[in-house]
């Protein structure tokens, strides 16, 4: 008969050996919107998941989620060593770099290059610093994906109207560096994608926006869960549709 202790201890081990087991996701900007539906989403269906937030403390939201919250600046290289030595010595099975921002700049005219800079630094370059702060880590991982959150208005075929400066180019420039890093990396066993999440209804999307929250953030997870190293180097919707480039 199994006594008090060893049950104890076996339940000790089936607990520590089902954490070890767990697949981890590490999202960018998760105290809000896609982000933060994605932790959720992710946490409910028992992933590990590491969420970041420029301001943890006041990520309300996000730290009523059973998750690991870490501190993030994607612009800020001293921020982004911190998240490489916080994580050191943790796996990471997905990246979701999602963390972005949007300024209408929508006439050439009236372009604000404060405001064009920082949807660079926020969209492109910070996925572009948290990938290679991380890579060991995914390296370390089961699945090595790496999901960069895009944009249609990312796409140079579909672009048939103007405005969106700034925005879009830094999509487009954030979908050419997921092509490189496709390349780079396919003999490593990486899948690196782009996802369009939709218009979602965020602070970004507006109210009127066509797909909720949690609707774009399923999506986004069912293509992950389904991608294959075929896949790599594609742009999708979050609802399984090829995008041309």
């Amino acid at each position: 008969m199994m006594t008090r202790k060893s049950m104890l201890l076996t339940i000790a081990a089936l607990f520590i050996s089902s954490i070890a087991s767990a697949q981890t996701v590490l999202i960018t900007g998760a105290n809000r919107g896609i982000g933060l539906e994605l932790a959720r989403q992710y946490s409910a269906a028992g992933w590990h998941v590491i969420g970041t937030a420029r301001a943890p403390a006041a990520a309300k939201d996000l730290i009523e989620l059973d998750v690991q919250i870490v501190q993030l600046d994607v612009t800020d290289q001293d921020s982004v060593h911190r998240l490489a030595n916080t994580l050191a010595d943790q796996s990471i099975d997905v990246l979701i770099n999602n963390a972005g921002v949007l300024s209408r700049l929508q006439s050439i005219k009236d372009i604000d290059f404060d405001q064009f800079d920082r949807m660079m630094a926020v969209n492109t370059v910070g996925p572009i610093r948290v990938t290679q702060a991380v890579l060991a880590n995914l390296q370390a991982g089961k699945t090595r994906k790496i999901i960069n959150i895009s944009s249609v208005a990312g796409s140079i075929t579909s672009k048939s109207s103007g405005g969106m400066y700034g925005y879009s180019e830094s999509k487009a420039a954030l979908n050419m560096f997921t092509r490189s890093l496709a390349g780079e990396l396919r003999s490593d066993g990486f899948t690196c994608v782009v996802i369009h999440p939709g218009w979602v209804q965020t602070d970004m999307g507006g109210s009127s926006a066509a797909v909720t929250v949690q609707e774009s953030a399923a999506g986004i997870r069912k293509v992950v869960d389904n991608l294959t190293a075929a896949d790599s180097g594609e742009f999708w919707t979050f609802d399984g549709q090829h995008l041309p480039w």
